[in-house]
């Protein structure tokens, strides 16, 4: 089968490799029907040390069952399944605490000797805890919107639950990235009153602003946070929603932030050290908190909400190509002429 791989920056290849097999009985082995390229793919596209041993990529995919392990019992061959970003047996004491991305049996597509979703097939381990069964008739065109319940929609989502946004409340999002833009489609789902968008590239606030966005701020560093000071009349946003991951964002956050609110993170930080002091985040009483988002406690609840047409967090799709074209992929969304890229195997 063919896979996809990277050896360095902008060094993208999709390999011959042989088909994976059940290694576990709670292994399952998925025909990848649908994957994507991700944001935080870009990271080691951009910045990972050339290697010879390539890193298996992708981590965000819909696809048929095509074989399960004897532990398996609620999965079988020709199911029509997503999978979480991360896969979890969704039993243990952090799974149960609604925190699957840290499951003690789990882990990460790409790594630790299990394959990237950018691929004709792969294997899931706890595959039971991880898969979700999707209806076996689901429409063509619901397929985009389903697969961003693998990751981009629902870590959205995941900054705007861990922050509680409620009905009346400012939210303020950083970047205008997939994930940005779908935590402005959450945040106006859980009843935001004022979303304002950080972001400057026109045809991705136009999608934010359909999404629920009421204000766009292109504006960036101290600029930037005047622009949202003056439009909250000076007392900052209740709700910050930090979805880029490198520091500029983070100090545009809690330049931002109303006191007595909340940041929540979901952007991959680019960094270990960042201010907590008085300045950024004690004056201000100011919650920080967000992290990988645990999308399998999410998604079960997600995927009537896009069958049904209440929502439609596809649109952040905007190219597709195929396997073998999966550099392209890479190239269009790190020179930012495409938002989000879907792969079809």
């Amino acid at each position: 089968m063919r896979a996809t791989f990277m050896y360095g920056p902008g060094d993208v290849r999709v390999e011959e490799v042989p088909d994976p097999t059940i290694v576990e009985p709670t292994d399952a082995v998925v025909r990848v029907t649908l994957a994507c390229v991700c944001g935080s793919d870009l990271h080691p596209y951009r910045s990972m040390p050339a290697t010879d041993e390539g890193a298996p990529m992708g981590h965000e995919f819909l696809g048929v069952v095509e074989q399960v392990g004897d532990a398996v019992t609620d999965l079988a061959p020709g199911d029509l399944v997503v999978s979480p970003f991360a896969f979890s047996d969704n039993t243990c004491p952090f799974c149960q605490d609604g925190f699957h991305t840290a499951c003690q049996h789990g882990g990460w597509y790409g790594a630790g000797g299990v394959g990237g979703a950018q691929a004709e097939k792969i294997r899931v381990p706890q595959a039971s805890g991880t898969l979700v069964k999707l209806p076996s008739d689901v429409d063509e065109s619901q397929l985009p919107g389903l697969l961003t319940l693998a990751d981009v929609y629902l870590t959205g989502y995941h900054a705007a639950f861990m922050a509680k946004v409620r009905p009346g409340q400012t939210v303020t999002v950083i970047g205008d990235g997939a994930v940005g833009l779908s935590a402005v489609l959450a945040a106006k789902q859980m009843g935001a009153d004022k979303i304002i968008l950080m972001g400057r590239h026109t045809d991705r606030t136009d999608l934010g602003r359909k999404f629920g966005a009421t204000d766009v701020v292109a504006e960036r560093g101290a600029e930037g946070v005047a622009k949202v000071m003056d439009l909250t009349g000076g007392e900052g946003s209740h709700v910050v929603l930090e979805a880029v991951g490198h520091m500029p964002a983070y100090e545009q956050a809690y330049g931002i932030v109303r006191p007595g609110g909340v940041i929540s993170r979901v952007g991959v930080p680019q960094y270990e050290d960042a201010p907590v002091g008085f300045g950024s985040l004690f004056g201000k009483n100011a919650t920080l908190n967000g992290g990988p988002a645990p999308v399998r406690a999410y998604i079960e609840a997600a995927i009537p909400q896009v069958l049904s047409g209440e929502i439609d967090p596809g649109l952040v799709f905007d190219a597709e190509v195929s396997l073998d074209d999966v550099a392209e992929g890479y190239r269009l969304m790190d020179s930012r002429e495409k938002l989000k890229v879907l792969v079809r195997p």
